[in-house]
């Protein structure tokens, strides 16, 4: 796997402004008065660099916001959480990025927030061993 420097240069460009927009994203006042419900504004430019770069160089811009991310704020915790949420909305967008290329990309957008919450409830039941936390995905 070898990237020119135009790639390595783009990703990192790419990468800082994830890491940028989340951490920018956690001065706003929540959206609802629910924990952890966010804009997600991050997942946008690992949407853009699906589009412009390709899935596999999104998907490393994805782990270094979410590690450095982790190392800036958060700890073991959001790192579990959020390479969880993560990765199960990279795996949706990934699925829904070709049938709706063209169209509007706010759709796998939209999908990968949900596969976002749920990949998060999934770490939360197997962290706690508690199911009854599904009760909160229809929030």
């Amino acid at each position: 796997m070898r990237f020119s420097t135009k790639a390595i240069t783009t990703c990192a460009v790419l990468a800082a402004l994830a890491l940028a927009l989340s951490y920018l994203e956690s001065f706003f006042p929540p959206l609802l008065p629910l924990p952890g419900v966010k804009l997600g504004l991050a997942t946008i430019v690992t949407l853009i660099a699906m589009v412009m770069l390709g899935r596999r160089e999104a998907g490393l811009i994805l782990l270094v916001r979410i590690a450095m991310g982790s190392m800036f704020t958060g700890g073991v915790s959001a790192f579990i959480f959020s390479i969880a949420g993560g990765a199960l909305a990279y795996a949706v967008m990934c699925l829904t990025l070709k049938p709706f290329s063209g169209k509007l990309l706010g759709v796998p957008r939209v999908l990968g927030a949900i596969g976002h919450n749920l990949g998060q409830l999934i770490a939360a039941i197997i962290i706690t061993k508690t199911g009854s936390l599904m009760l909160y995905a229809p929030v």
